[in-house]
């Protein structure tokens, strides 16, 4: 568990969990699930003593639930959000190996590595406990971000002169959209390997040669791909929820609180726009996906019928010839021809006028070429 103080431009690490609020600023308290479950009664009478009220018990169960999908809730004292992240696990890269001859011959699974294990929020007015999954990097990456961003001291060796930093989060609900947004975005990474996936399965399905046997691994993506796009559904209508509940918040008086709180409408509105961005992206690879399968099938079908067709004309050309082998075949003694020293030259060069008439014929209506 890491406990943090931002006040204006300052950002610093506490020892672990103060008396009382600090005078200026807000409190970021960020904790792993196991540590948070661990210390439910340490943190329930420190947000006792800091806001004069506690988490709810079934709001406790839901921060510490690994499958509950992303949701909205509220009481008259904190807000609480669940964002399920999207994220490539450990060990979904490299996914694809190339050989010596430049062909891909490893294909690993990448969506079977997504991690889209949730993150708990609980916003209070100057108070933020977030709850991560263990191997979560979201804590670590704003912590290091933060320190970065904020103002050095007088004495610092780092000050020069022009210098520019980022503004810090101004609030709590500020920092819990930066992170919700931070996540969001991360999906872009992941991105790159579903297109990867996807391409591999493609060119699978479309290359002549090879005869595609990777129909689990299809199944799979198509399943997770709807995964996906469940779990980016939920996450809208949790950052939806948020916007309605932030427009119904009290109107403030003072000039620079509504401006605060117009930003946090802007952002709230900018994450929203992300989520739709990569819902409408795992919707265009699903479409893909199916297209690419339906075009599959409809290949072989038109592989299939021109194997039909040719092997149908080979039957056409060949059929005459038996029949009129079959006919000087029969065990008769006064066939025509039979005891003539040119009999079979006579037959010989009928049969093969006629296996080149028919052939010349066939290829003329296009019966044996590739296309109609």
């Amino acid at each position: 568990m890491r406990v943090f103080h931002i006040s204006g431009d300052q950002f610093s690490e506490l020892d672990g969990l103060p008396e009382s609020l600090p005078a200026t600023g807000y409190l970021w308290v960020g904790s792993a699930r196991r540590e948070f479950e661990v210390q439910t009664p340490m943190l329930q009478a420190a947000l006792q003593r800091w806001t004069g009220g506690q988490l709810v018990d079934v709001h406790i169960a839901d921060l510490l639930n690994n499958q509950l999908p992303s949701h909205f809730d509220y009481t008259s004292w904190y807000d609480m959000l669940v964002f399920r992240r999207l994220a490539a696990g450990e060990g979904s890269a490299p996914m694809f190996l190339d050989d010596s001859k430049g062909t891909l011959s490893t294909a690993r699974a990448a969506l079977d590595a997504i991690d889209t294990s949730p993150v708990g929020f609980a916003l209070f007015d100057r108070v933020l406990l977030t709850v991560h999954p263990t191997d979560c990097t979201v804590r670590e990456f704003f912590a290091n971000r933060l320190q970065q961003q904020a103002l050095p001291t007088a004495g610092d060796v780092r000050v020069s002169e022009g210098r520019s930093t980022a503004r810090l989060p101004t609030s709590p609900a500020d920092l819990m959209l930066r992170m919700v947004n931070h996540m969001v975005d991360s999906y872009l990474e992941l991105r790159r390997l579903l297109t990867k996936q996807l391409s591999y399965l493609q060119q699978e399905l479309f290359n002549p040669r090879s005869r595609f046997d990777n129909w689990q691994m299809l199944l799979d993506s198509r399943n997770s791909l709807h995964l996906l796009e469940d779990t980016c559904e939920d996450q809208r209508s949790a950052i939806t929820e948020w916007i309605d509940a932030l427009d119904e918040w009290p109107p403030e008086a003072d000039n620079n609180a509504r401006r605060e709180r117009e930003l946090l409408r802007v952002r709230s509105r900018d994450v929203l726009e992300h989520i739709e961005r990569v819902l409408g992206h795992v919707r265009r690879l699903e479409s893909s996906a199916e297209t690419a399968v339906q075009m599959h099938f409809s290949a072989q079908s038109n592989r299939t019928n021109a194997i039909m067709r040719t092997l149908t004309v080979l039957t056409a050309i060949f059929m005459p010839l038996n029949l009129v082998t079959g006919f000087f075949g029969m065990n008769f003694e006064g066939l025509p021809l039979i005891h003539s020293r040119t009999g079979f030259w006579t037959i010989f060069l009928c049969m093969l006028v006629v296996g080149i008439g028919l052939s010349v014929f066939f290829w003329r209506k296009r019966y044996l070429s590739s296309s109609r």
